[in-house]
C-alpha cells in the first residue's frame, strides 16, 4: 500500500492549471519514495490545499488563469502554514530577468517546466530538508522558551511562597545566598495573642471546621498586622506571635504593637459574633532585646529568641480574656499616648515579681 503522505519526509504541493503537467510531474517523481506529491489544478483552491496538506515544498506555475503565480506566492507568504515553505516557481521563460523578478518576489528557486527528473528531485530534497531543519530549529527554540517560561513561573511561585513564609528582607537575603541569617536587635516589641477556651471549643469540631475557624481568625490578624506595619512571626497552635522593630527598625515599635493589639480585640470580637464563637482572646506584650534568625534548610522558619520573647509569652498566659497585658517596659515607651490600668505585681516564671498593666485604648 502507498505510504501515508504525512509520514513521507518531503511533501510537495504542485499548483498548475494543466492536468497534463500534473501527470507528468507525478511520473517524474514516481521512483522517489521519500517524496509525496499532491496536485492542485485550480489557483482558487491553492491556499486551502496548502493549509491542509502542509507541504515542505511548493511547485507553483507562474502563469495561471484567474490568479497568477506571483499573487499566489504572496498568498503563501501571508499564510501561517506556508509563510516559510520553499516555493519553486515553474516557468516557460529561462531568461535571467524573469528569474530575478521571481526571486525578488519571494520565490526560493525557479525551474523551467518540464524539468529533468533528477534535477527536480534533487531541488525538492535540498529545499525540503532546509525547511525541515528550520521547523526543527523553531520547535527546539519554542521548547527552550517554554522551559524558560516554566522555570520562571516556578521561580516566581517559589519566591512567592518564600515571601509568605519569611519577611521580605529575610527572603531577599536568602535568595542572595546568605547561608546563616542571625541578627541581634536591642529594642523590639513582641506580641502574643492566644484564643482562650479554644481547646474545649475544638472538641466539638471536625478537622475542616477547626482549620476553617483558625484560618479566618489568623488571616484577619495577618491583615491587621500588615496594616500596622507589624511583622507576623508565626502561629503556634491557637497562638499568634508578631513583633515590630525587626524588618525595619523603628522608634515607635511599641506604639505599632499597641495599635495592633487594640485592633485585634475588635477584629476578634466581630469574628466571634459572626461565627457564634464561644471564645475569648488574651494578648500579652513586652519590649526588649531579641535575637532573630532563620533555622532549617528545607523548611525555613524565621523565629525570635531571648528573655523578651519569654516575658511576652508570660504576659499573654498571665493575662485575661479580652485584655491586653503589658509590662512596665512597654508602658514606659507608650507614654501618655495610651490609657492603661495598673494590674499590679505578677509572679513571672524566670523573672520573679513584675509590675504589669492592662492597655485600655488610645488617649
Amino acid at each position: 500500500s502507498a505510504p501515508d503522505r504525512a509520514l513521507v519526509p518531503h511533501r510537495v504541493l504542485l499548483v498548475d492549471d494543466q492536468p497534463a503537467i500534473g501527470a507528468a510531474v507525478e511520473r517524474l517523481l514516481a521512483d522517489e519514495p521519500d517524496i509525496a506529491l499532491v496536485f492542485c489544478p485550480q489557483a482558487a483552491a491553492a491556499l486551502d490545499a496548502a493549509a491542509t496538506f502542509r507541504p515542505t515544498v511548493i511547485l507553483q506555475d507562474l502563469v495561471m488563469p484567474g490568479q497568477g503565480g506571483l499573487d499566489l506566492l504572496a498568498g503563501y507568504r501571508g499564510l501561517e502554514a506556508t509563510a516559510h515553505v520553499p516555493v519553486i516557481m515553474l516557468c516557460n521563460a529561462a531568461d535571467a530577468p524573469v528569474r530575478a523578478r521571481l526571486l525578488a518576489a519571494g520565490a526560493s528557486d525557479t525551474l523551467v517546466k518540464l524539468p529533468d527528473a533528477a534535477e527536480l528531485a534533487a531541488r525538492i530534497r535540498v529545499h525540503s530538508e532546509s525547511y525541515r531543519r528550520l521547523l526543527d530549529r523553531d520547535a527546539a527554540l519554542a521548547a527552550v522558551e517554554r522551559s524558560h517560561a516554566e522555570l520562571a513561573a516556578e521561580r516566581e511561585k517559589s519566591e512567592r511562597l518564600l515571601c509568605n513564609i519569611l519577611p521580605d528582607r529575610i527572603a531577599e537575603r536568602l535568595k542572595a545566598g546568605e547561608a546563616t541569617i542571625a541578627d541581634a536587635f536591642p529594642a523590639v516589641t513582641v506580641l502574643f495573642a492566644d484564643l482562650s477556651g479554644f481547646t474545649a471549643f475544638s472538641l466539638g469540631l471536625d478537622a475542616r471546621q477547626l482549620v476553617f475557624i483558625l484560618d479566618r481568625i489568623f488571616s484577619a490578624f495577618d491583615r491587621a498586622a500588615a496594616a500596622h506595619g507589624v511583622e507576623k512571626i508565626k502561629t503556634i497552635g491557637d497562638c499568634y506571635m508578631a513583633a515590630a522593630g525587626l524588618s525595619q527598625p523603628r522608634a515607635d515599635h511599641a506604639d505599632a504593637v499597641a495599635g495592633l493589639a487594640l485592633d485585634l480585640l475588635g477584629t476578634f470580637a466581630r469574628l466571634a459574633a459572626a461565627h457564634g464563637l464561644d471564645l475569648g482572646v488574651r494578648i500579652g506584650i513586652h519590649t526588649g532585646p531579641v535575637v532573630a534568625g532563620v533555622i532549617g534548610h528545607h523548611k525555613f522558619a524565621y523565629d525570635l529568641w531571648g528573655d523578651t520573647v519569654n516575658v511576652a509569652s508570660r504576659m499573654e498566659s498571665h493575662g485575661a480574656p479580652g485584655k491586653i497585658h503589658l509590662t512596665e517596659a512597654t508602658r514606659r515607651l507608650l507614654g501618655d499616648r495610651y490609657r492603661v490600668e495598673h494590674r499590679g505585681v505578677v509572679e513571672v516564671k524566670g523573672r520573679g515579681l513584675m509590675e504589669t498593666f492592662f492597655l485600655l485604648g488610645r488617649a
